[in-house]
């Protein structure tokens, strides 16, 4: 065993404690997979990352995620916090416009605002399909909403792969009280969305649920344009507070459609007593890019 640097970051919030938080162990050279998962599960968060040196000659760095089940190929919110920690550590990136991750699902661009701390990364490519009907019937009964309540289902695989959910409302994404046990027994990711009116937007709606809505009156203030959910029962994760890779291949689905416009803002974590604020926009080039803010909350050594 040896000490490594360690930090903990919470992602998309400039506020601590109100995002999603992601271990980041600096230096995980030397680290066996067994290691890594098992470091992985002690945490308990729903990632743990492990920063090594690239393989790939035009990246800065590599990235491994474990959750406390598995290995990732990709994920958003780990992508933008060790990506935080390794700048904060005094590490620069060889091109001036982007840093580069080589993860197992390839490579990933990620760009800094030249004004703000704040993080964005390019969403991989995305396939999408169509659910087949009988796997949207047991979702919707597990999430305890009724079909009529589904606007348009995909899904959707960026590396993570979530059945995504468009739904009628903000208000019915916010009331959902799903089965986990049932979620976790058919094996899916979900991912829910529902879109703000314009006229209803700012500054914060009035939450469904009582104690999202008791939370809200202290949320910072934002302007959403779209409230997201995630559940993750398969993996071992309830409800994931913020995601990074779902908003990404929801963000792809929804402005291919024409749901949503090419820039908004999402919501995340009222439920779960969060604050997440995801900033997307699709560049000129046809681009999504995925950002917020992070602030580091542990900063230290790891005995690993």
């Amino acid at each position: 065993m040896q000490q490594r640097p360690f930090k903990q970051v919470d992602v998309f919030t400039s506020i601590p404690y109100l995002g999603n938080p992601v271990a980041v162990v600096l230096q995980g050279h030397g680290l066996s997979d067994a290691q890594m998962a098992s470091f992985a599960r002690w945490t308990n968060l729903s990632e743990t990352t492990f920063v090594l040196p690239p393989v790939n000659t035009s990246a800065d760095y590599r990235l491994r995620i474990f959750t406390p089940g598995s290995e990732l190929p990709f994920a958003g919110h780990p992508t933008l916090g060790s990506c935080h920690a390794w700048l904060e550590a005094g590490w620069q990136p060889k091109n001036k416009d982007f840093i580069v991750q080589e993860c197992a699902k390839g490579l990933v661009n990620i760009r800094r605002d030249t004004n703000s701390t704040r993080l964005a990364f390019a969403a991989p490519d995305l396939s999408r399909a169509a659910p087949s009907p009988l796997v949207l019937a047991q979702v919707a009964a597990a999430l305890g909403i009724k079909a009529a309540q589904v606007t348009a289902a995909q899904l959707l695989d960026n590396g993570p792969v979530w059945l995504g959910l468009l739904l009628d409302s903000p208000e019915t994404v916010l009331q959902i009280m799903p089965n986990h046990q049932e979620l976790a027994r058919l094996g899916i990711k979900v991912g829910v969305a529902g879109i703000y009116p314009v006229v209803t937007a700012p500054p914060l709606i009035a939450r469904a649920n009582r104690e999202a809505k008791a939370f809200a009156q202290d949320r910072p203030d934002i302007t959403p344009d779209l409230e997201v959910r995630a559940f993750a029962a398969s993996i071992g994760i309830h409800e994931d507070p913020v995601t990074g890779s779902l908003n990404a291949s929801l963000a792809q689905w929804l402005m291919a459609d024409g749901y949503m416009p090419v820039h908004y803002t999402a919501a995340q974590g009222a439920c779960l007593k969060r604050a997440g604020q995801i900033d997307v926009q699709r560049d000129a080039e046809g681009q999504v890019w995925v950002g917020g803010e992070s602030v580091t909350c542990v900063d230290g050594i790891v005995t690993l």
